[in-house]
């Protein structure tokens, strides 16, 4: 579960944030959509406190941090429950793909090295990346590269993902397997919270979508409410050019597997 209240962020005198509230059941998908620069990143960050909040309260499967910090600490112990997965990927240049997923569990959650390995083989199997292993990230294409951040998200075990517009510098095909990625890690029962501008996958995925603008929390609902009745007209104006398909284009085959 998670319970955002009252958080505020400024920079340089600019509100990038403005007493945002927000609940997420566990396992739950929650879509945040809206212009760009609204603050949509800036929440992600300051969930798992990359960025710390100017005022505000977090909790995360119950940790609770209330702003401003006190116990550096509380930092670590939120950070632990989450994973982030970004814009630009952010694997390490100088490691294979199967050192990328390795090395987080072992500094981060002190797994056993061979354990560590055969969760990464594993993950990597699952979002399709088990035969890149040896393989550098210059080696790969963004799609790819993406892929192995979300295996590598899972390996750390979080209980909240944080996708932070995944798609954004990909073209429309390697989209499609990284949005393909992400129903599976939402099969998985893993909550997310997830800022994309791809429309028609925030309607097919979430279980409720928060439209923002300017910092603030405009309309929150399930997507039948937003995307077919907003009740507000600033949402209804965003959403004008986009049109509903009837058959989703993302879905995933999912294999269930057992987690070592």
């Amino acid at each position: 579960m998670i319970e955002i209240t009252n958080v505020h962020k400024q920079f340089n005198n600019r509100t990038v944030l403005n007493g945002i509230n927000l609940h997420a059941e566990t396992g739950n998908v929650v879509t945040l959509i809206g212009p760009s620069g609204t603050g949509k990143t800036t929440l992600l960050r300051c969930i798992n406190l990359l960025e710390e909040p100017d005022q505000g309260t977090i909790e995360i499967d119950g940790v609770r941090v209330q702003i401003p910090i006190k116990n550096k600490n509380d930092i670590l112990t939120l950070r632990r429950k989450t994973a982030m997965v970004f814009q630009q990927y952010n694997l390490f240049r100088n490691q294979t793909v199967l050192q990328n997923v390795v090395q987080p569990q072992v500094l981060v959650k002190r797994t056993n090295k061979q354990v560590a390995k055969q969760r990464a083989e594993t993950f990597l199997q699952e979002v399709g990346m088990q035969d890149y292993q040896k393989y550098y990230p210059s080696q790969l294409s963004g799609g790819q590269q993406q892929r192995v951040s979300i295996a590598r998200a899972l390996a750390l075990d979080p209980k909240v993902i944080l996708f932070d517009e995944p798609t954004s510098a990909l073209d429309p095909e390697l989209s499609r397997e990284v949005l393909n990625a992400i129903h599976k890690v939402a099969d998985l029962g893993i909550t997310i919270v997830l800022a994309t501008h791809e429309m028609q996958f925030a309607e097919e995925i979430s279980n409720q979508v928060v439209f923002m603008e300017n910092g603030n929390v405009v309309e929150d609902g399930t997507p039948a409410e937003i995307f077919h009745h907003p009740a507000n007209e600033r949402t209804a104006r965003f959403l004008e050019n986009y049109r509903v398909r009837q058959a989703p284009i993302y879905s995933a085959q999912i294999k269930k597997f057992k987690v070592v």
